[in-house]
């Protein structure tokens, strides 16, 4: 519990409590141990949880008729997250929650949470600051998807992932096909053939292993088209 006592004090949310309030949260948190691979909830379901990240990542995941995936989220130790049923009786959740690697998550349900939301305007405040910030994440997400190409989202996506570590240096490739795909809303196919475009105009350098950003400026030029 000391683990989940100081996750609660390092979020904006949970530390807004007073001692005796966060005592009680403590108290009511259950541990959900997942594995590699797990859905945690389906689309669909009705899902009455807020959860905080101990250990892992957690990825919110769309999926279309035709069996492509878009990661909307991606949950990191110490972020909260929530199923629509948390705040609207009987809301079917709007994506799948599916663990990326082994995870630990500390749940609480509604009924639990509701008496402090009530009575406590600072961490009702809080949270709902945090979905403000995360709708207007979806939103930044949906202006990409609709006006930048896929070109442009896949160059975003490996400056934003490789960072500078791949400068000029190879690093290990820890994204396969599919999960880039599924960041920009893609498929596999695309994903491979743009990664040769780029390879072939200097821009990376790849392997099966390993990535290196060979022209950071090319592929920073490539991250903005067709924006604004």
């Amino acid at each position: 519990m000391e683990i989940l006592e100081q996750l609660l004090k390092q979020n904006p949310v949970f530390a807004s409590l007073s001692g005796a309030e966060r005592d009680t949260v403590i108290s009511q948190a259950v541990q959900k141990k997942v594995a590699k691979g797990e859905t945690i909830t389906h689309y669909g379901e009705v899902w009455p949880y807020l959860f905080v990240v101990e250990q892992g990542t957690i990825l919110g995941l769309k999926e279309s008729r035709e069996g492509r995936s878009l990661i909307v989220v991606g949950l990191k130790p110490g972020e909260l997250f929530w199923g629509l049923a948390f705040f609207e009786a009987g809301a079917p959740m709007p994506v799948i929650l599916q663990a990326q690697e082994a995870s630990r998550i500390w749940l609480w349900r509604r009924d639990w949470l509701l008496p402090i939301l009530w009575s406590n305007g600072r961490f009702s405040w809080e949270l709902s600051r945090l979905m403000v910030q995360r709708m207007q994440g979806a939103s930044d997400m949906v202006e990409e998807l609709a006006f930048q190409p896929v070109r442009g989202r896949l160059a975003r996506l490996l400056l934003g992932h490789f960072g500078d570590e791949a400068v000029a240096d190879f690093v290990a490739r820890d994204m396969t096909l599919d999960e880039m795909a599924a960041h920009v809303s893609t498929k596999r196919e695309m994903v491979c053939r743009l990664l040769y475009e780029f390879a072939d105009e200097g821009a990376i350098e790849i392997s099966r292993t390993e990535f290196m950003i060979a022209d950071r400026e090319k592929l920073e030029g490539y991250s903005r088209q067709g924006k604004s």
